[in-house]
């Protein structure tokens, strides 16, 4: 069971940046998929990033992130990052980390269902 921690979240103004941690018990590095959602109360949680630990170049992001968020891990800490640029108060949210296993035969992990989740942290973006 992997076992995630997530830090980093915080206040900032539009047009800030802030950078989340999260913290990762264990998983294969080879092919696992790590990341970012984000949930406001009364809406359904969102991705907003994921990665395959073994190819950056999976790197997928949510079109109202795309250009502004960065997803990167480091395997050798065993932590996952999220770069969050050019904030807008609509980024204001629960950030969640998430890990799983990629499906079967693929390195994909731009998908809705994940497996294992941290507490969340809080991101508020004020105008």
């Amino acid at each position: 069971q992997v076992q995630l921690v997530e830090s980093g979240g915080g206040s900032a103004q539009a047009g800030g940046s802030l950078r989340l941690s999260c913290a990762a018990s264990e998983y294969d590095s080879r092919n696992y998929c790590l990341a970012w959602f984000r949930q406001v109360p009364g809406k359904a949680r969102e991705r907003v990033a994921s990665v395959n630990t073994a190819y950056a170049v999976t790197a997928n992001y949510a079109g109202s992130v795309k250009g502004r968020f960065l997803i990167s891990v480091d395997n050798a800490k065993s932590t996952l990052y999220l770069e969050m640029n050019d904030l807008k108060p609509e980024d204001s949210a629960t950030y969640y980390c998430a890990a799983r296993l990629p499906p079967e035969h693929t390195w994909q992990c731009n998908l809705a269902s994940y497996t294992y989740w941290g507490q969340g942290t809080q991101v508020t973006v004020s105008s």
